[in-house]
């Protein structure tokens, strides 16, 4: 790397982690309304796709309930599954050697417990968006879409994540589907 672009890099990490912050800030403010019918709600959902999206648990579930059920196209929810679980264990790396502290703070504190203590990426935006394109030949995309977006969502409100986390883990998980793609369409005939 030349020295022009380190310097550009040191100079848009502290940018970066002021906007995280900022947002973080926001979100958690907006949400940590506990008298807000609608907050609470939000907050309420927000745990529940929290819960099921750890470690890819709900989307994997998804996978093999599609696998036992379809039977004709049995080994192309295997493939999505296992993309979606490759996927995940990619961000679980990354974690271990980025190590970002989770945000947090007086105030501040999470919704949640979590599984670790690494925030960069997003396991749970990595998986979605990998369920989102790896799943898309087999069920409707317009309730796989929402339905990953919701829990990318679900990890800001909670409190767990920085923007940039969710928005790291939702590329990484879509550029692996991506790559997967006709490795997980192998054979796949499309019903609509």
């Amino acid at each position: 790397m030349s020295n022009t672009s380190t310097s550009r890099t040191r100079s848009v990490l502290p940018e970066l982690h002021r906007l995280d912050d900022r947002v973080h800030r926001a979100v958690r403010g907006h949400f940590g309304d506990p008298a807000s019918a609608t907050v609470t709600a939000t907050v309420t959902v927000s745990k529940t796709l929290s819960w099921c999206g750890e470690h890819a648990g709900g989307w994997i579930v998804l996978g093999l309930a599609g696998a036992a059920v379809d039977t004709e196209r049995r080994g192309n929810w295997l493939r999505a599954t296992g993309t979606v679980a490759a996927a995940h264990l990619a961000s679980m790396a990354i974690k271990r050697v980025v190590r970002r502290p989770r945000p947090g703070g007086p105030g501040l504190e999470p919704l949640v417990s979590t599984a670790g203590r690494h925030s960069f990426p997003s396991s749970h935006a990595t998986s979605s968006a990998a369920a989102a394109l790896a799943f898309a030949p087999l069920l409707p995309v317009s309730a796989l879409a929402p339905a990953a977006g919701a829990v990318c969502l679900s990890r800001l409100v909670v409190g767990v994540h920085y923007l940039s986390d969710v928005a790291g883990g939702a590329a990484l998980g879509a550029g692996i589907a991506a790559a997967g793609r006709s490795w997980i369409s192998k054979g796949c005939r499309s019903d609509g």
